[in-house]
């Protein structure tokens, strides 16, 4: 891409007030809505190679992945040059969009040593990414060491957030902090994300029990809507233990435009079918 870092930094300082007008959101989109369902291969299609990954959602007409960490896919650093133009021609010549990458990397260790190794993980995963034609990399706070002040673990996440997103930028890639671990109640995320200065850092919010505690849902949503990124996780939208109808009300309302990406926790034995299902589910609650 030749958008400069400038630019990109100007671009995403709007994370999450609306939908990006970029290739990122190609595709159908429902009538009355910005937002776009996607895949995470986190149980749906972790045994799935590439290219039956690929042919699979577009028969589910759901176009868009998150590609996981040491699934079949094989998408990793190891990957050479060649092995990654690959992977982006076989995106470019499919309708399923390569959203991004779901990493393991954390940055809440007392050592500084894992800190480190987290943060260097991270920026490998971003040239992956970037070279593989996606758009960002979700990365975890994670957890809340005990013997450390929360205070110096959340500013340690919040310095190691800065020191990836700067190196992101400059490949145009977002960098993606999922509602996970310890730092899942939105109290907390927020005062991780009001110490991150660069803009390209958003929050995917992750459909926890969390996100009702408190004063509930609405208010802990209002708490980040402001710094979402461009994804946000879901599991099954038919499940009884999250309020959906609410949620999906909550991003229409607030003219979300990003990727919902189904984070799906049972086995079906028919899985393009429960996507198709899925899609359905997402289509009623966005129109």
């Amino acid at each position: 891409m030749s958008t400069t870092r400038r630019t990109f930094l100007k671009q995403t300082a709007i994370l999450g007030a609306a939908a990006f007008c970029s290739p990122l959101f190609a595709g159908s989109t429902v009538s009355g809505s910005k937002m776009k369902l996607g895949l995470c291969t986190y149980q749906w299609g972790k045994d799935w190679d590439l290219p039956t990954l690929l042919a699979n959602c577009e028969k589910a007409r759901v176009y868009g992945l998150e590609l996981r960490t040491e699934h079949k896919h094989g998408v990793e650093p190891r990957l050479s040059t060649a092995e990654r133009a690959e992977v982006r021609k076989r995106f470019a010549d499919s309708p399923v969009v390569f959203v991004g990458y779901g990493a393991n990397a954390e940055y809440h260790s007392p050592d500084p040593a894992t800190v480190r190794k987290n943060i260097e993980l991270s920026k490998e995963l971003v040239k992956l990414v970037a070279d593989c034609g996606g758009s960002g990399v979700k990365v975890k706070p994670n957890n809340l060491p005990k013997d450390v002040p929360q205070e110096k673990t959340i500013a340690q996440i919040a310095a190691s957030l800065n020191e990836v997103g700067k190196y992101a930028a400059d490949f145009n890639q977002e960098i993606r902090l999922e509602v996970h671990g310890q730092c899942s109640k939105l109290p907390i995320m927020k005062s991780i994300i009001d110490q991150v200065s660069e803009k390209n850092v958003g929050i995917c919010w992750n459909c926890n029990g969390e996100d009702l505690q408190g004063d509930g849902l609405a208010a802990n949503f209002k708490l980040v809507r402001d710094r979402f990124g461009t994804t946000a996780h879901v599991r099954e939208l038919d499940s009884e233990d999250y309020p959906y109808s609410e949620l999906f009300q909550l991003f229409l309302a607030s003219n979300y435009g990003g990727w919902i990406l189904l984070e799906c926790r049972k086995d079906p034995a028919d899985k393009i079918a429960a996507l198709n299902e899925q899609r359905l589910l997402f289509e009623k609650l966005t129109g």
